[in-house]
């Protein structure tokens, strides 16, 4: 039996309606030549027959073959209508080897969306596996991950949403802060979306753009004590329920007891903490639950406290954060309420510290969004997850400038893509 080496070539290959005209290999890979085989088009504009203008060869990097890296080139056909009916010249299209204006291959752009979007691989790397630059493979990410997050079925309807945002980078020579606002499916720990800034504008304008009837399926709203998300809440979910994250809460009592530390500390010796100051050795004993202290922890604690607090306003402080964490220690919503605005109203007493004070006035500010988690069930938490995970594709890019690759890339990593509308090979 007699066998066509060149038909091999095409087989390895591996694309449809072409001949492979030269394999070249160099210092860098290997370099494939093809053109087209098929029917000659007809005229867009008369329909008549057309022929050849010209030929170009166009590069893209394809799949790495044996190992090398290769690039597929491309003798692109030119036509031109043979009648002159002054319809333009135009350039044969093949979407089984590359899109328009894309320079990679149509499978190895496929590959590389794999790669970066589901994988989290630094676009740098695969740019690296190709042969080719991080533009090419940065577009074929953008251009093939964009129809996976658009597509409509990605994510259905929406119980409990939530709001947080992540610093994106810093630009410019002041090295200014970049925010970016996630919005997330609480329940299924899912992100839906990525908008620009930490302000209300950004997911106000998201929220706009869904129906009214996607809207209304939301019972639960979950938030860390934000003002501008809360003005989201109020103005586009104005039925859904607000839900105040408990660690954020509880955060906040145990930022205000830090702060009321520093200020005794300042107050009693004149500067900040230092290694053997009394107040300063407990700051982290101060900030641990009241049971998971050991009793030398405790004894620790209270003899620091009695000798860098003589006032009693650290220790005070310290009670307040244990009595804050002990509104999570049920479930009773009714409870909840009046245990919060009671505690906020006598943090108000003038024989409490001026942190106190601050501490009860968003106590009393935020009790509905406080004692809604007692109804719901709901945290931020699966929010802060998924900020990780968005967190983690700006480490391996080593910050992201652009908004839309940061977008892009997030949602491929943790929106949840449908990648079986992706189907890929992996190179030989």
């Amino acid at each position: 039996m007699s066998v066509d080496p060149t038909r091999m070539c095409e087989l390895l290959v591996g694309l449809p309606d072409v001949n492979v005209l030269e394999v070249v290999e160099t210092g860098a890979g290997l370099r494939v030549k093809i053109e087209t085989r098929g029917a000659r088009p007809a005229c867009g504009d008369c329909g008549g027959p057309v022929k050849v203008k010209d030929r170009d060869e166009v590069e893209h990097a394809d799949l790495p073959c044996f190992g090398r890296p290769t690039v597929l080139v491309w003798r692109k056909v030119r036509w031109a209508c043979v009648a002159d009916c002054g319809a333009a010249s135009f350039t044969e299209t093949a979407a089984a080897i590359a899109a328009p204006r894309q320079r990679l291959t149509d499978r190895a752009g496929r590959w590389a969306t794999v790669q970066v979007g589901r994988r989290g691989r630094p676009v740098t790397d695969v740019a690296g596996e190709l042969g080719a630059g991080w533009d090419p493979v940065m577009d074929a990410v953008a251009a093939y991950g964009q129809a996976l997050i658009d597509d409509p079925a990605r994510f259905g309807d929406v119980e409990a949403v939530g709001l947080d945002e992540t610093l994106r980078c810093k630009t410019g020579r002041w090295r200014a802060q970049q925010w970016s606002t996630q919005v997330v499916d609480v329940n299924a720990g899912q992100l839906l979306d990525v908008v620009d800034g930490r302000d209300s504008t950004g997911p106000c304008e998201w929220l706009a753009a869904r129906p009214g009837a996607w809207l209304d399926q939301i019972r639960w709203a979950t938030l860390d004590l934000s003002g501008p998300y809360r003005k989201v809440f109020d103005t586009m979910l104005p039925a859904a329920e607000q839900v105040a994250d408990p660690f954020h809460v509880i955060k906040l009592a145990g930022t205000r007891l830090d702060d009321c530390r520093r200020r005794v500390q300042n107050e009693t010796l004149g500067h900040r903490g230092r290694k053997d100051d009394p107040l300063y050795r407990a700051r982290r004993l101060l900030l641990r639950a009241d049971e998971r202290l050991a009793e030398n922890g405790r004894t620790k604690l209270l003899g620091l406290l009695a000798a860098g607090d003589p006032r009693g306003e650290v220790r005070a402080m310290w009670h307040v954060k244990e009595v804050v964490r002990s509104i999570y220690g049920h479930r009773d919503p009714v409870l909840a309420s009046e245990f919060v605005e009671r505690l906020g109203r006598d943090l108000q007493d003038d024989d409490h510290p001026v942190e106190a004070h601050q501490l009860g006035r968003t106590l009393l500010r935020w009790r509905h969004q406080i004692c809604a988690w007692h109804a719901s069930g709901v945290s931020n938490g699966p929010t802060e997850a998924i900020n990780n995970l968005v967190k983690r594709i700006k480490r391996v890019a080593f910050g992201i400038v652009n908004h839309r690759n940061y977008r892009i890339r997030a949602l491929l990593y943790a929106g949840k893509p449908d990648w079986d509308l992706l189907p890929t090979i992996e190179p030989r």
